[in-house]
């Protein structure tokens, strides 16, 4: 299906569809822990006390206007999900943190921080495993984020649970869980390590809204595996499966090299960037279907375009539609078309 045909078929075709099968898609067997782990480089130094950045920026919210977020993040034990794209072990730490570390993390920095009206609390993995947040904290954590209208974390599907209705009641504002849903490829998914099914994520966002928590989902733009002419189809039906099943955000991040095992696959030409004209077109047909906030991650954009001539441009435009939720008209370049 091409991207035309997907914006006209609408959201409710692309899920629908029966997800074909690549019977002819060769996957390795060998991309376990073990294997990538091997491939990392060294990790970050980071402190149990403070967080490794802190920031405030405007975000789209749900009340139709950008509006100002606390984004912490924090430092803590590495995930126990060892992803094959992922690469935010590089500032965690080997060891749970001591009791008191991440309220401290949360206080020292809100205190540097301006005001803002929601907050988000990410930790390069699972805000409600145990081993990276003791759950010993959530008491003091919550009274840290009391004044929030929104607190919004990041989990894995499969540590969803009453652990995070518990939080909720703990807190007077919206607890907002986002959740990695990737692909919804089934061979694709199986292959970043991630243990996990389309099947869970789907359990855990109905939990989460019968919960009545509010789900975001970040969703990959061109994971290994998938060649130009199909990842931007594979986005698309990731988004509208997590529309169907309750988040109110996707966020699509183009998949980047950077952690070892992602040179590799390279190397052996079984993943490539996807390329800035890719994340244009997957993000102007996902915000007009209208069926929730799309935001791209924008973070080191430049390096997705050969072109220097429009990338800051092209760049400038999906900000102000990450802002204002409305396609803007693209941009026009004498030396690449808008296309590099």
């Amino acid at each position: 299906m091409s991207t035309d045909e997907m914006k006209s078929s609408g959201p409710s075709r692309v899920a629908t569809d029966e997800i074909r099968h690549h019977s002819e898609m060769m996957l390795p067997t060998e991309l376990d822990d073990r294997t990538i782990l091997a491939e990392r480089p060294d990790r970050h130094e980071v402190s149990q006390w403070e967080p490794y950045a802190f920031l405030v920026e405007d975000e789209h919210s749900p009340c139709g206007k950008p509006e100002s977020v606390a984004t912490l993040f924090l430092a803590n034990r590495e995930c126990p999900f060892r992803c094959l794209m992922c690469d935010l072990w590089k500032n965690t730490l080997a060891r749970t943190v001591s009791l008191g570390a991440i309220p401290h993390q949360i206080e020292f920095a809100l205190w540097r921080l301006e005001p803002a009206k929601h907050i988000k609390l990410y930790n390069s993995g699972n805000f409600f495993d145990s081993k990276a947040i003791p759950s010993e904290d959530h008491p003091a954590i919550a009274t840290l984020v009391q004044n929030y209208e929104t607190v919004i974390v990041e989990n894995h599907p499969n540590l969803t649970g009453p652990v995070c209705q518990e939080f909720q009641r703990r807190i007077p504002g919206q607890l907002e869980v986002a959740l990695g849903l990737e692909t919804v490829h089934s061979e694709v998914l199986k292959s970043l390590n991630k243990r996990m099914t389309v099947s869970d994520f789907d359990r855990a966002t109905e939990f989460l809204d019968t919960s009545g928590i509010a789900i975001r989902a970040f969703i990959l733009l061109k994971p290994p595996f998938l060649g130009d002419g199909e990842a931007e189809e594979w986005c698309l039906r990731s988004i509208a499966h997590a529309f169907d099943h309750g988040a109110r955000v996707c966020s699509i991040i183009p998949t980047r090299s950077g952690n070892g095992i992602m040179e590799r696959l390279e190397r052996a030409e079984m993943f490539s960037p996807p390329q800035l004209t890719s994340l244009e077109r997957v993000c102007d047909v996902a915000l007009r279907w209208n069926r929730g906030r799309v935001f791209v991650d924008l973070w080191d954009a430049r390096k997705f375009t050969d072109c220097a001539n429009c990338a800051d441009d092209r760049i400038a435009r999906l900000q102000r539609m990450n802002l204002t939720q409305q396609v803007v008209s693209r941009v026009e370049c004498e030396q690449c078309g808008g296309s590099a």
